[in-house]
Parts: C-alpha cells; sequence; structure tokens
C-alpha cells in the first residue's frame, strides 16, 4: 500500500461533484468537504460541478492528473464516468467499470452474493402494480419496494399494507422508468437499527450501528435529520464483529470493488448479518458513515481523503 507526504506527487487534482443524479445535492456536499480537505494538506485539488459527461473529456488539456470521483449516483457510481476516465488515463481512487456497474445494479450485485452463498433478504423483481401485490403475498408485511439501482434510499418504501403499493411502485419507478423490486423485510429490532461496515483499502474499519429517525434509514434520516443517531462502537462483541467484517469483505472483493466503499447490512432476529447492497462511492458529507468510522481508526477526515488519494499512484 503505497504511502507518501509531498503533496506535490499528486499533481493537479479534480474533485469531481454534482453531477446529473437524484443524488446530486449530496454529491455537492461531498465534494466540497473532500476539496476542502485536499486542498488543507497541500494538494491542487479543484472541486469541478459536472453536469453533463462531456465536461470530463477537457480534464487532460486543463492539465489535470488526477481525479478523485465523488459523483454519487448515475452517472458518477455505475461505471459511465470511470470508463471515461480510464479512456483518458486519468488514475481515480475506487472500483473500476465493471465493478461500478455491477454494484449499483442491486439485483445484480444480490443474485452474485446470492450464487457464493452470502446471506441477502429475499428479492423479486416487479414489472407491475399487480406483480408488487404478488410480491405482498410472499414476502407479507411490511416489506420493502425499492428501484434496483439508484442510492440514499431514493424511492425506497417499507410497505405496511395493500393501500401502499400502487403509490410505492409509481415512487421507486419514477419518471425514468426505472427497474423496481421487493425485497423481504429484515425486522432491525425496536429501534430500528441498521448497520454497515466500510471498506477501506483492503481494510475492514469498525462496523457502525445506525438508529435511524424513522422506521428505517431513509433520505430524511441520512442528510436532513439530527436525530438519527450513530453507534461506533456498535455495541457488537469481538468475535462477533470480526466475523460480519470477513462477510463483508468477501461481499465487496466478490463483485471487484476496490479501494473504497460500505457494505450495508441487517441483523435478523437469529443475530446473523444480511447484505442489502454495496456503496462504490459513499458520501463524504458530515453525516456520512465512512469518516466516521475512519475517525474510530484514528484517522481523520483529511487523512481520509488523503489515504484515497495515495490509492490512485
Amino acid at each position: 500500500m503505497k504511502t507518501v507526504s509531498d503533496p506535490k506527487v499528486f499533481g493537479k487534482v479534480a474533485v469531481l461533484m454534482g453531477g446529473w443524479s437524484a443524488e446530486r445535492q449530496v454529491s455537492l456536499w461531498s465534494g466540497e468537504g473532500v476539496t476542502k480537505a485536499l486542498q488543507q494538506r497541500g494538494v491542487d485539488a479543484h472541486g469541478l460541478d459536472i453536469t453533463e459527461p462531456a465536461q470530463l473529456f477537457a480534464l487532460k488539456a486543463q492539465g489535470y492528473s488526477r481525479v478523485f470521483n465523488i459523483l454519487h449516483g448515475t452517472g458518477g457510481e455505475d461505471g459511465t464516468v470511470q470508463a471515461i476516465l480510464d479512456l483518458l488515463g486519468l488514475p481515480y481512487p475506487g472500483s473500476g467499470v465493471g465493478a461500478s456497474a455491477i454494484a449499483m445494479d442491486k439485483l445484480a450485485t444480490k443474485r452474485i452474493w446470492k450464487a457464493e452463498n452470502l446471506p441477502t433478504p429475499d428479492f423479486r423483481v416487479l414489472g407491475s402494480v399487480a406483480e408488487a401485490e404478488a410480491a405482498a403475498l410472499r414476502f407479507g408485511y411490511p416489506f420493502i419496494i425499492k428501484p434496483a439501482a439508484d442510492g440514499s434510499s431514493v424511492g425506497v418504501t417499507k410497505v405496511k399494507s395493500a393501500a401502499q403499493i400502487a403509490k410505492a411502485f409509481a415512487d421507486a419507478e419514477g419518471e425514468a422508468a426505472r427497474v423496481v423490486m421487493a425485497e423481504q423485510f429484515i425486522d432491525g429490532g425496536a429501534d430500528h437499527s441498521e448497520f454497515t461496515c466500510p471498506v477501506l483499502r483492503g481494510v475492514a474499519l469498525p462496523v457502525i450501528r445506525i438508529v435511524p429517525d424513522g422506521e428505517f434509514y431513509d433520505y430524511n434520516a441520512k442528510y436532513i435529520s439530527d436525530n438519527t443517531r450513530y453507534l461506533c462502537p456498535a455495541g457488537l462483541s469481538a468475535e462477533h464483529e470480526a466475523r460480519i467484517q470477513q462477510l463483508c469483505l468477501q461481499a465487496f472483493a466478490l463483485v471487484g470493488c476496490k479501494d473504497w466503499g460500505r457494505v450495508d447490512f441487517l441483523m435478523g432476529a437469529d443475530g446473523q448479518p444480511q447484505l442489502l447492497e454495496l456503496n462504490t462511492l459513499p458520501g463524504m458529507t458530515s453525516h456520512s458513515l465512512v469518516p466516521m468510522a475512519a475517525k474510530v481508526r484514528g484517522l481523520s477526515y483529511d487523512a481520509l481523503c488523503w489515504s484515497l488519494l495515495e490509492a490512485t499512484l
């Protein structure tokens, strides 16, 4: 694992933020934080608000040596931007084209995990409201309806009655006619706890227990509310946490991911983790989880950004 101390080694760095997905605002918040952190470390970093892929083709001519991509969601996280950067020969921290595309597709990710016997909640692809109603019969209430390829809990509904199904399907499908999936609900207990395990350069960081403000970890609980609680350490025994960390490293590697990311999971009533999804470009905002786990490991936000940039060398 290469480490350096001279910021000049990185050259001129483009921090890509914004984008054109439903997660644009979150990306702007993340990008502002990363740019400031790198600049404070002496890196010649420039935050760029990207609104269309064509802007990327000018990066080389503008003198950039490498890129810190923090474009969450469609375009920035699904392999599109990665493919352009690869063509330009501009290194960036994070997963490449193939792994990014797979991880962005929750169905593809879960199919890989299931094929390798990793634990993940049962699921079904939904092509219509009628199929969503059939999923309700299979899973019972409550169950989850969500897009197969979007992040930040955009379009996710915890469906508790038949009256919610049509709207939940419409919200998940959205104007972009996204692929919709139903997923078995895993009860996180009285406090609705969810969990995540960040991965940084081949190491599983401490697990975080999330106690959301609401019935599940939705957009409001993630980015708006100050009442969502994050517990790190997560209150697990050392042995239990170590087993979970190993599972998350395996889940991360199976999809071909590298450098950094986050594996989200729920804990079943039997204490066994159930893998939900992979995030290859996690948030880097004041509410974000990778910086939180890194801090517990003794790595400041600035040092985390520096370490990720080192991964491009």
